[in-house]
């Protein structure tokens, strides 16, 4: 997606910004080693800020990489990150390495996610989970709250779903409160209108839990060829990323929550 600058100016996207950040103008500047007086000229348009400061104060808004372009080119600057293709043969290194990486954790699910849940890549320990969907959800490219919450993917197989897709949707609605993404806004507003599906004309309700879960974080609770298998989410971003493709990569590995689903799934290792 290219990014496209603002016919306002970089001030009212830094006032917007802020206030998204909940900081006051002598916040930021104290932050930012600035004035508010200045921070206040820039906001209004009185003052043009440098494309060093436009630089400083994203950092302490924690602006997304893609949104420092916007800013950017509303200051009249040239942008500062690129976004190259993940199959360009720059990001050959990191291909090579997002690969081993899921490979290596196999048999336990993992997958890799751009900005908008649009599955990257994932290892086999993932795709043994989807076995049995539906071909039109397996069409690539596939969107992983898609076929996690879609009445025909996931959702009928999660025995917490009301809690997963609660976690699910709000884990968005963070997202999109800090940073602009039209597609992942249109993903939330897909899957949020998803209804809550039942076994065999069910309700919901006959699949959840009844006893609370004695995990250490709210488990994915998952039936899979007769066993119910239980993960633990953990999410992991790129460090100071300095393209906006790389920036918005977040690879998610699911962790055995008990000795149960760790037998089960090391059992599939050899199975034919």
């Amino acid at each position: 997606m290219t990014t496209v600058a603002t016919r306002t100016g970089v001030g009212p996207l830094l006032r917007d910004w802020r206030e998204r950040r909940r900081l006051s103008q002598l916040e930021l500047a104290l932050r930012a080693d600035s004035s508010a007086r200045h921070i206040s000229f820039v906001e209004t348009g009185r003052s043009r800020p440098s494309e060093e400061m436009v630089l400083r104060l994203a950092e302490h808004l924690e602006v997304p990489v893609r949104e420092r372009n916007a800013l950017l080119l509303a200051a009249g600057y040239a942008p500062r990150y690129a976004e190259t293709p993940l199959d360009d043969p720059s990001l050959g290194s990191l291909r090579a390495g997002l690969d081993r990486l899921l490979a290596g954790y196999e048999p336990y699910p993992a997958l890799v996610v751009d900005g908008s849940y649009t599955v990257v890549a994932a290892n086999r320990g993932l795709m043994a989970l989807l076995g049995g969907l539906p071909g039109h959800l397996l069409v690539p490219p596939l969107n992983a709250m898609r076929i996690t919450l879609h009445p025909e993917g996931l959702a009928p197989r999660i025995r917490n779903l009301r809690e997963w897709r609660g976690h699910l949707l709000a884990q968005m609605e963070r997202q999109l409160a800090l940073a602009r993404s039209e597609p992942l806004r249109r993903v939330y507003e897909e899957v949020a209108a998803y209804p809550l599906p039942g076994p065999a004309g069910g309700s919901a309700e006959d699949r959840e839990d009844p006893q609370p879960y004695p995990y250490f974080a709210l488990p994915l609770r998952i039936e899979h060829d007769g066993h119910v298998l239980s993960f633990v989410s953990s999410i992991s971003t790129f460090n100071t990323p300095m393209d906006v493709t790389v920036a918005e990569l977040a690879i998610e590995t699911l962790l055995p929550a008990d000795p149960a689903t760790v037998t089960y799934l090391r059992s599939l290792e050899g199975a034919p």
